[in-house]
């Protein structure tokens, strides 16, 4: 499985990485206009990524942002809605109108912080991804 990590802090970013390479091979990126260039590029790669992790609170393209861009790209290159990355938002961010902001725009699950790695486990069973 291929992972896009997209998180501007550095601590944050590693954390989630040790997190998530259980799952398979992680990129890490600190803002989401990197975030949606290597998207782009693995698509175009015919190389797609299985989950995107992102941050909503970053630099040049926060993570709401990122996660638009992100589906208009599917839209472009075709990708079934049932073939969609599964998308993860992670924030420190719970009021409600972020959080229904992100399932509007596409995000499969949204989880706050501070990460608690059996909250993320469960939430990536629950969205159908296993180690």
């Amino acid at each position: 499985m291929r992972i896009l990590i997209a998180e501007d802090d550095l601590a944050s970013a590693r954390y989630m990485q040790s997190l998530m390479g259980r799952f398979g091979e992680c990129l890490v990126v600190s803002d989401g206009e990197q975030a949606v260039e290597e998207f782009k590029k693995a698509l175009d790669e015919e190389c797609p990524f299985q989950l995107v992790c992102l941050d909503i609170m970053m630099p040049h393209k926060n993570g709401q942002q990122a996660l638009q861009d992100i589906r208009a790209l599917e839209k472009e290159h075709g990708v079934k809605s049932s073939q969609e990355v599964k998308v993860l938002m992670t924030t420190a961010l719970g009021d409600v109108r972020t959080v229904i902001g992100a399932y509007k725009e596409g995000a499969t699950a949204y989880v706050t912080k501070p990460i608690v790695p059996e909250l993320i486990f469960e939430t990536l069973r629950n969205m159908g991804v296993s180690a």
